[in-house]
C-alpha cells in the first residue's frame, strides 16, 4: 500500500490513465547485476499496493537473494491485456505476473501456468495454510494444484464519512439495503462543499463498472447466464439493478462518473469529495492510513443488499509463473517474499501496519499491531471476504463460478463490450435499454456456444 499525500492521490489517479512502464532493482551494491547474475522480470498491476511493494524489492528482496527484478508496471485494462498476449503465446518475455482469481483457472486449464505444488512442499516458511480459505480455494485449479499465490485478498464493502452522517443525524445499517443507501446518498449529496452523496465505478471494463455492478444484479435477483445457458442480460432483474446503479450514480454520484474507476474514486473519497464509496475492502488502508486526510473520519458496512443475505465480491492479486519461464526457481523465490509474512512485517515496519497487502492470511488478522492500525475495518474486511460466495452469488444457480464476474474466458471481452454500453448509460449518451439490448445481442453469441458444447 503506499503513502496518502495529495502528491501521491494525484500520482495514482494518474497512474490509472496512462500506462508507465516501470524497470526497477539493482543489486545491492546499486549496481545493475547481482552476485548470481540471476534477474527476472515481472509485470504487474500499477495499484498503490505493486508499487510500495516496486521500492521495497532492491533493498530487501534483491539484497537478501540476488535476483534482480525487473518490474513492468501498467494500468488494470492495460496490464490484463499484456499478460494475456504473452502467456497465451508462451512468449516467456515476463517469467511473473499479477493475475487474478479470475485468470487463474483459466490460465491453468490452457496450461499456461507453472504448478506450485511443488514449490510449497519444499517451503515451509510460506506456510500455505494460512492463506485464508476462500482466496486458498479461489487460485486452486479443477486439477487441485495451486496455480498462483495471492499478494493481497479483497472483498467489497461500504466506506462512509461517519463525521458526516454524524452532523446530519444519519445513521448507516450495519447490512444496509441498496434503497437504504440510494436514500442516504440523496441526504448526504453536499453535506459539505463540492460532496456528493456516492462513488461508483463507472469506467468501461469488466474489472471496473462491470464488478460493482454485477454484484448489484445478483443482489437484484439477476444473472448474466441461467444455469442453462440463457443470456439474461436483458432480463427485469437485471434491467432494475443497472437502472438503479446508473440512475444513483448520476443523481448523487462523483463529478466524471463515466470515467471514474478505483483510483478515482479512491481520490474522490480521499479528498473529501464523496461521503460514501462502494468498493473493495483494500482501499481501507489506504483511506486509513496516516497521512490520508480523512483517517479516522470513516466507518464501514457490510456490501448492500436487496433479495440476497450478503453481495460482496471476492477478488485476489495473485502472482503466477508462466510456464515457458526459465527462471521458475528464482521467480518462485520472487513470489514466496512478496506473498509471504514476512513481507507483511516488512510494509508494517517500514510504511506502516495500515498499508500491509492483507485479505490473504490469516495471521494478518491475530496480529495486534495490524489490528491497532486497522480497528475500524480489520474484522468487517475479514468477515466480507470469509463470506463471499462465488459459487452461490445470486438467487439462481449458475453455470460458472465468480460472484463479480463469470467464471469463462469470454467474460474478457463480454464484460468490456457491455461496461463500454453502461459507461455510455451512465455519461447520458445512450439509455439503459438500449445499453442492455445490446449487451443482450453479445450475451445471446456467448450462451450459444456454450449450449452447444
Amino acid at each position: 500500500m503506499t503513502s496518502f499525500s495529495s502528491r501521491r492521490v494525484a500520482q495514482v489517479a494518474a497512474a490509472a490513465l496512462v500506462a508507465v512502464g516501470v524497470t526497477a532493482c539493482s543489486g545491492a551494491g546499486g549496481g545493475g547485476s547481482t552476485a548470481d547474475g540471476s534477474s527476472i522480470n515481472v509485470l504487474m498491476v500499477n495499484n498503490p499496493q505493486m508499487q510500495d511493494l516496486q521500492k521495497l524489492t532492491a533493498d530487501n528482496f534483491t539484497k537478501q537473494s540476488g535476483i534482480k527484478v525487473n518490474f513492468t508496471v501498467l494500468p488494470e485494462n492495460d496490464v490484463r491485456d499484456k499478460i494475456s498476449q504473452d502467456f497465451s503465446s508462451q512468449a516467456g518475455q515476463y517469467d511473473v505476473a499479477t493475475i487474478s482469481n479470475y485468470e487463474t483457472p483459466i490460465y491453468a486449464k490452457n496450461n499456461w501456468l507453472t504448478p506450485l505444488d511443488d514449490f510449497i512442499a519444499k517451503d515451509s516458511a510460506f506456510d500455505q495454510n494460512d492463506v485464508l480459505e476462500p482466496i486458498r480455494q479461489a487460485l486452486t485449479a479443477a486439477d487441485g494444484k495451486v496455480y498462483a499465490e495471492p499478494f493481497y485478498g479483497e472483498s467489497s464493502f461500504l466506506m462512509y464519512r461517519k463525521d458526516v452522517f454524524d452532523a446530519k443525524n444519519l445513521t448507516m445499517p450495519e447490512k444496509p439495503t441498496w434503497q437504504q443507501v440510494a436514500d442516504l446518498a440523496a441526504q448526504v449529496d453536499g453535506a459539505e462543499p463540492g460532496m456528493k452523496g456516492i462513488c461508483l465505478r463507472g469506467q468501461p471494463g469488466w474489472g471496473q463498472v462491470m464488478a460493482p455492478l454485477t454484484t448489484v444484479v445478483n443482489t437484484f435477483g439477476g444473472t448474466w447466464f441461467t444455469k442453462d445457458w440463457q443470456a439474461q442480460v436483458n432480463a427485469p432483474e437485471f434491467k432494475e439493478a443497472t437502472k438503479f446503479y446508473v440512475d444513483l450514480v448520476r443523481a448523487h454520484g462523483e463529478a466524471g462518473a463515466p470515467q471514474a474507476g478505483f483510483a478515482e474514486c479512491l481520490n474522490n473519497m480521499t479528498q473529501g469529495k464523496v461521503a460514501m464509496w462502494y468498493d473493495a475492502t483494500v482501499a481501507a488502508g489506504l483511506l486509513e492510513a496516516n497521512d490520508s486526510p480523512v483517517k479516522g473520519k470513516l466507518a464501514f458496512a457490510q456490501a448492500p443488499v436487496v433479495k440476497t443475505e450478503s453481495s460482496q465480491w471476492l477478488f485476489s492479486w495473485a502472482f503466477g509463473i508462466q510456464k515457458a519461464s526459465k527462471k521458475q526457481d528464482a521467480a518462485w523465490k520472487f513470489m514466496s517474499w512478496a506473498s509471504g509474512k514476512d513481507y507483511e512485517k516488512l510494509v508494517g515496519s517500514s510504511l506502516g501496519w495500515s498499508k500491509v497487502p492483507d485479505g490473504k492470511r490469516s495471521s494478518t488478522y491475530q496480529n495486534p499491531d495490524y489490528l491497532a492500525a486497522g480497528s475500524s475495518f480489520a474484522k468487517q474486511a475479514e468477515a466480507a471476504i470469509k463470506g463471499a460466495k462465488p459459487n452461490d452469488p445470486g438467487v439462481q444457480p449458475r453455470p460458472a463460478s465468480g460472484i463479480q464476474f463469470v467464471g469463462i474466458p469470454e467474460f474478457t471481452d463480454l464484460g468490456t463490450q457491455v461496461s463500454q454500453q453502461i459507461s455510455s448509460a451512465i455519461a447520458g449518451s445512450t439509455s439503459v435499454d438500449d445499453a442492455l439490448t445490446a449487451g443482450q445481442a453479445l450475451a445471446e453469441k456467448v450462451a450459444e456456444k456454450y449450449r452447444a458444447k
